[in-house]
């Protein structure tokens, strides 16, 4: 079962509650789907038992089309935030990492073509692979946080806060007049262009903020 730890090994006192998760924060991202880029953000909730870590390695379905990788800065919430300013977000995020939202690209695309919600492609068991958190004041500028992803030496996606579309800050503001972010939630704050299919073998490497790694391989 996941627990909440750090990249040191320690277990958070929080527990796992819901990820909150945006669509279509990074413009290219959403170009490169053929997607309209957003008036405001699109929110979509991951469950739970979506979450496993990243770290050892993580399964992912078959039989059932593409999976797609796109990583994530994620942020863990430690301070009960309800209709909260842009200004003080920061105060109730205590550490970051990096999260894949995987995705069944096939039957999302499914989906929507039937303008049916697509909770399906995003929420299902394995869907939400993180990584193990590093303290905010670690991070050199939390303004400025660099992310890339590495697939088999390859890589895949460059990112950075600064191309989000709405800021962290701005983000965490809005989910929180639509859902009370409690102590143990997740945010994922939306990916960069570059997201692509993953197959069993693959050998991922997660970089966050041009200093912390996070290795993992799809089983």
């Amino acid at each position: 079962m996941y627990q909440h730890q750090t990249q040191q090994n320690q277990t958070l006192d929080l527990p796992l509650g819901k990820v909150v998760c945006v669509g279509r924060n990074y413009a290219e991202h959403a170009k490169e789907l053929g997607n309209e880029i957003p008036d405001a953000p699109i929110l979509f909730i991951k469950p739970a038992t979506s979450v496993v870590s990243l770290e050892g390695g993580f399964s992912i379905p078959q039989n059932q089309g593409s999976v797609h990788h796109e990583a994530e800065i994620a942020l863990l919430i430690s301070k009960e935030a309800k209709n909260i300013s842009a200004d003080n977000a920061w105060d109730h995020v205590s550490h970051v990492s990096v999260a894949l939202d995987l995705t069944l690209r096939d039957v999302q695309s499914q989906l929507k073509e039937k303008s049916h919600p697509w909770e399906i492609a995003k929420g299902f068991d394995g869907a939400c692979p993180l990584g193990q958190w590093v303290a905010l004041s670690q991070l050199s500028n939390r303004d400025n946080i660099a992310i890339e992803l590495i697939k088999n030496g390859e890589q895949k996606q460059s990112g950075n806060s600064t191309q989000m579309i709405t800021s962290i800050a701005d983000l965490i503001a809005y989910m929180s007049e639509i859902f009370t972010l409690q102590p143990g939630d997740v945010i994922l704050t939306g990916t960069p262009a570059g997201v692509g299919p993953l197959e069993s073998g693959d050998v991922l490497s997660a970089v966050l903020d041009n200093q912390f790694r996070f290795e993992s391989k799809v089983r």
